[in-house]
């Protein structure tokens, strides 16, 4: 019997953005897995970055960060939804600075998690960081720079870092990382505040 074709690899360099929408034929081509989180809610991630993910996890429960997912794989339907849901709260104009527009976002791709984090005390209880608000609070950054500075090495970066507003069209968010498949160049990217992956793929070209 003959055996099926395997599926054609993607592009772990992809880029989505509002200019640049989720290739054609995409999701036939995605690998995926599911994950769950201690809440038990469920994610579709792309399988390799989800074994990446579960590597940076387990590196930082070392120092006492245990990462939780919070988004991961949309599908388009989806994000019509969320959309529709951060205008109808926020108002269409704000809504666009935070949400991308279905077909163009990355979370099309399975290669974007959105995550969050609890804190394990010297108690042994857990401060639970969750909300968009309480992450961007000024005193989490060194959480932050303490994950940052070890999901190069996992093939993650940041995707929307901080005063690249201009290039990436999206506010800053801590909690989006995307995976590339490469820890070099994840590292190259992030040894540069503020570098972004539109900029890193353009002096490529």
């Amino acid at each position: 019997m003959k055996k099926p074709d395997k599926k054609p690899g993607i592009d772990y360099l992809v880029l989505v953005n509002g200019q640049h929408p989720l290739p054609v034929g995409w999701t036939d081509r995605l690998e995926t897995v599911s994950m769950t989180n201690s809440t038990q809610d469920r994610f579709k991630v792309e399988k390799k970055t989800a074994a990446a993910y579960e590597l940076l996890k387990a590196g930082l429960e070392r120092d006492n960060i245990y990462l939780e997912l919070d988004s991961a794989l949309r599908s388009v339907a989806a994000q019509q939804d969320l959309l529709d849901r951060f205008a109808a709260e926020y108002g269409a104009e704000k809504a666009a600075k935070i949400v991308a527009p279905p077909g163009y976002s990355e979370h099309h791709t399975g290669l974007a998690l959105d995550i969050c984090f609890r804190l394990r005390k010297e108690d042994g209880s857990f401060d639970n960081v969750y909300s968009n608000e309480d992450m961007l609070k000024e005193k989490y950054r060194s959480v932050w720079n303490t994950i940052y500075g070890k999901m190069t090495g996992y093939g993650f970066i940041l995707r929307y870092p901080e005063g690249s507003e201009q290039i990436t069209g999206y506010d800053y968010e801590p909690w989006h990382i995307r995976y590339l498949d490469d820890s070099g160049i994840a590292a190259e990217i992030m040894s540069q505040p503020g570098l972004t992956l539109e900029e890193y793929l353009e002096e490529r070209r």
